[in-house]
């Protein structure tokens, strides 16, 4: 359904009290609410002519139960799982939880719902639906301040929107080369551990992923390289066969310093090593962030700048 723009949204923008800054610790009632009417939408009402639309939400909801270690997830749901996902999606407390039923959703939504006959859609109407959802899934999240977008099958956390569209999306395009799997994989993970507060775990994805794309575009190119190489080798063997156009290079002497540090170093100093006798080293979100967009990034130049190769 189209998200309409209300004389109360207007308002609110002009009076300079609409949502700038994200949140990510809590998921709105309003916001969980505009998802039950995607899920509506998307996924259907069930009915007794229409058995599927029933049987996805049974699906859902049976995997949050064996994931969560329960029979139910919630008491007031006796007549079928389209009831009790929504009451106890509604009622969740914990955060992450209510993510995990966005995501887990959203996922069936783009791949079991978009085919073709499911609720007696035709192949474009399933599709379409499919698409309008996380298309409005993710206007709702940026119209309640809540600092997450679905993408690539996946919760991410956004800290800039204006980062997210344009680069960290194209990077995910790129990604989804199937020569870019690990790649992808490994970037997603990032997402993922920065989601769940595993800062370091994440720092070491974005240089896998570093690391990966770079083994990618040497391999398809033919470049000799040691598969064991680290980024700086991985970087010396880009340059030195003319990923980065020669006349480039000065104008970005500061590049390769990018390159290698600003991914690597944060890796190595924060998340590569051993903490010692005492607790490990805090690592700041930000410093987090800044290296996830730098992935980001990095990623689409270097894919950007192999295209170039003659």
């Amino acid at each position: 359904m189209a998200v309409f723009d209300l004389f109360s949204k207007r308002k609110k923008r002009a009076s300079g009290k609409a949502t700038d800054v994200f949140t990510y610790d809590a998921i709105p009632t309003g916001l969980r609410t505009q998802v039950v009417h995607i899920w509506r939408d998307a996924i259907g009402v069930p009915d007794i002519y229409r058995q599927d639309i029933g049987e996805t939400y049974e699906s859902i909801v049976d995997v949050l139960r064996r994931e969560y270690s329960r029979f139910q997830l919630h008491s007031a749901g006796q007549s079928g799982g389209h009831e009790e996902l929504i009451n106890w999606f509604l009622s969740e407390k914990e955060t992450d939880k209510v993510l995990d039923g966005i995501e887990l959703s959203f996922s069936i939504i783009e791949g079991h719902c978009s085919q073709n006959g499911y609720a007696g859609r035709y192949y474009h109407q399933a599709t379409d639906a499919a698409r309008e959802a996380v298309e409005e899934l993710n206007i709702r999240f940026r119209e309640a301040g809540v600092g997450y977008q679905y993408s690539d099958g996946q919760i991410v956390r956004v800290d800039s929107l204006l980062i997210h569209k344009e680069v960290v999306v194209p990077a995910l395009t790129v990604l989804r080369g199937k020569d870019f799997k690990n790649a992808q994989d490994e970037f997603l993970s990032a997402y993922e551990h920065f989601r769940h507060g595993k800062k370091q775990e994440a720092l070491v994805d974005c240089y896998k992923c570093f690391e990966s794309t770079m083994k990618v575009i040497c391999t398809k190119r033919g470049w000799p390289f040691d598969p064991r190489a680290a980024a700086k080798d991985l970087v010396n063997v880009c340059f030195s066969n003319g990923l980065i156009p020669a006349y480039w290079q000065t104008h970005f002497n500061g590049l390769r310093s990018v390159l290698e540090s600003a991914i690597s170093t944060p890796r190595n100093r924060q998340a590569g090593h051993g903490a010692g006798a005492g607790a490990a080293p805090e690592v700041p979100d930000e410093l987090v962030s800044y290296v996830l967009h730098m992935t980001a990034g990095t990623v689409l130049f270097l894919a950007e700048a192999e295209k170039r190769l003659a």
